[in-house]
């Protein structure tokens, strides 16, 4: 009982995260105090024990409070601060991204062989499968699962492609430039390609929705990876396992947000960017919608908090 009482009383100087053995604590007294009911020991004891397990509940969901809480400020305020904090990589993140796939774009209306330097002819074919009007769900193969299984793969496919693009950032940066500039030319690649064969009304409707968190999150994702890759390129006066572990830190919060876009973005893409129930001028409404809650989250959220 010793501990246990040593524990009720530092338990107000411990900082809410900080539950050492606690769980184990807390389990040992609540069978202590089935026990002396079940054996109808002294009321004393049984009110001493009632009492550690009411103050060690108020513990436990503290602590959970404490992580819900700080989960909320990062959601508010915290993630787009950090990503406004770092605007110019953003943007550099951007270019790599976005330009090669609008230059991709516009050369494959002019020289449609192009296609062939980003794509095989099966890759291409399944593209045009995928995206051709008379699918029963756009922007899948035929013969796929449901939208539940779906939206498990599009989960998979999206962290594995943004997670590349960070760790990228390992190699000074360099690998996190060649999957931005890469993810680029296949963007353009394929939007190029299906515009050109008149598959347009059934591409830009199913990715105007999702794109939104998606595209965004790869960019956030390459400006982490950038973030990390400067640190070793330009570590001032400090190591470049200091400047890296520092850069690191801010890094691996940025992540953390981009996983809840892309979470976001698989769930449109597998139940809303896929359905042929939906007109394309809605999906166009929401998507623009979609975007400009994006960016106005990231331009003004938490700016008064910071101010």
């Amino acid at each position: 009982m010793t501990a246990l009482d040593n524990q009720r009383k530092t338990k107000q100087s411990q900082p809410p995260g900080d539950m050492g053995a606690f769980p184990q604590y807390y389990r040992q007294i609540c069978h202590h105090l089935a026990l002396a009911r079940e054996r109808q020991y002294a009321t004393y004891l049984i009110d001493r024990l009632d009492r550690l397990v009411l103050d060690g509940h108020q513990h436990l969901y503290q602590a959970r409070g404490f992580f819900l809480s700080q989960t909320l400020r990062f959601i508010g305020g915290g993630f787009p601060a950090l990503v406004r904090a770092e605007a110019r990589l953003f943007w550099l993140s951007f270019a790599l991204l976005y330009l090669p796939a609008v230059l991709m774009g516009i050369a494959l209306q002019h020289a449609p062989q192009m296609v062939y330097t980003m794509l095989d002819h099966h890759s291409l074919v399944s593209i045009e499968g995928m995206y051709n009007p008379g699918a029963a769900h756009i922007g899948r193969e035929r013969q796929s699962d449901g939208d539940f299984l779906m939206f498990g793969y599009y989960i998979k496919n999206n962290i594995g492609i943004s997670f590349q693009t960070f760790a990228g950032g390992l190699l000074y940066g360099l690998g996190s430039i060649f999957y931005l500039v890469y993810n680029g030319l296949i963007l353009g690649t394929v939007a190029g390609h299906l515009t050109r064969i008149g598959y347009g009304t059934t591409f830009y409707p199913f990715v105007v929705g999702h794109g939104a968190f998606e595209l965004t999150a790869i960019v956030l994702s390459g400006m982490a990876g950038l973030k990390m890759g400067l640190a070793l390129l330009s570590p001032g006066n400090k190591t470049r396992l200091n400047a890296l572990r520092e850069a690191a830190q801010i890094s691996i919060r940025i992540v953390y947000g981009v996983v809840g876009m892309l979470l976001i973005a698989a769930f449109l893409e597998a139940f809303w960017s896929s359905s042929q129930a939906i007109a394309p001028a809605v999906k166009y409404a929401v998507g623009a919608l979609l975007w400009l809650s994006v960016a106005a989250y990231f331009l003004f959220m938490g700016r008064k908090r910071a101010a």
